[in-house]
């Protein structure tokens, strides 16, 4: 499997292929993750709640971006890996915008990944002309979710529909090579899908998108809770647990470390 780029995502689009991603932020799951048939890896600012244990994205730092990005980058994975810019990092200034999307290309980003439509449309002609891809994002925006209320199903109301329709043609003028449409009605992505030339990339919004993105932790059972919109397809909750109380049994037993994991003098004689 040969690199995969932004081109590839466009063709997949045209030719009615889905297009797979999930979240990484690590080496290791990287490592595993790019010997698979994966188009892309987002290296998303929800390891804030994920990994850090924080209540929501916004307290993600672009130092903890790099950091996880520079992770993911060193297993060479050959899926297309976006990164996430964290709260703050492009909405103050397009010249910061420009920095920060420069920041995560150097430490191994392929591209980036923008929350919101038509107010950010300046900051993303920038961001391209400077030769960085980028990925939209709309419907639930996590970073902007003290504004729309919380996390929640956004669209029902027609003029929130109409909104994220113009919001996703905005983007698309703008630049992007592709669009995530997060948490919306299934119609809604359908009639966006439908209108725009760029790819879009579904979490909980149904099927008609052109390819679908999960939070790598809710595809592994690895979270304290899951949104009603990922699958489950291991339960790594209890493969670890069970796990780590056989060690503590077999330590307590006596049965660990047994003659092969340890060495003594004498074997060498």
């Amino acid at each position: 499997m040969e690199k995969v780029s932004i081109r590839d995502f466009l063709k997949k689009k045209e030719r009615k292929e889905k297009i797979t991603m999930l979240t990484a932020y690590d080496y290791p799951t990287a490592r595993v993750i790019s010997k698979t048939e994966l188009d892309g890896i987002l290296v998303g600012d929800s390891l804030g709640m994920v990994v850090l244990g924080l209540e929501n994205t916004l307290k993600v730092t672009m130092g903890d971006m790099a950091r996880h990005v520079a992770a993911v980058a060193r297993a060479k994975p050959k899926q297309l890996i976006v990164a996430d810019m964290p709260f703050l990092s492009y909405e103050v200034s397009t010249n910061d915008a420009v920095k920060n999307a420069g920041k995560l290309a150097k430490y191994g980003a392929d591209s980036v990944k923008l929350e919101g439509g038509e107010e950010i449309t300046d900051v993303i002609r920038h961001i391209v002309s400077a030769g960085i891809p980028v990925m939209g994002h709309i419907g639930l925006t996590p970073q902007r979710f003290l504004k729309l209320g919380g996390f929640r199903t956004v669209g029902k109301r027609e003029s929130e529909a109409q909104q994220l329709l113009r919001d996703a043609k905005a983007l698309e003028e703008a630049g992007v090579f592709s669009i995530v449409i997060e948490n919306t009605y299934t119609e809604i992505a359908r009639k966006i899908t439908e209108a725009v030339n760029v790819p879009t990339i579904c979490i909980g919004a149904g099927p008609y998108c052109d390819g679908q993105i999960l939070v790598i932790h809710d595809l592994l059972g690895f979270t304290e809770f899951s949104p009603y919109f990922a699958k489950a397809y291991v339960n790594l909750n209890e493969i670890i647990g069970k796990a780590v109380e056989e060690y503590v049994s077999d330590v307590k037993n006596g049965k660990f470390p047994s003659k092969e994991n340890y060495k003594e003098i004498s074997d060498n004689r």
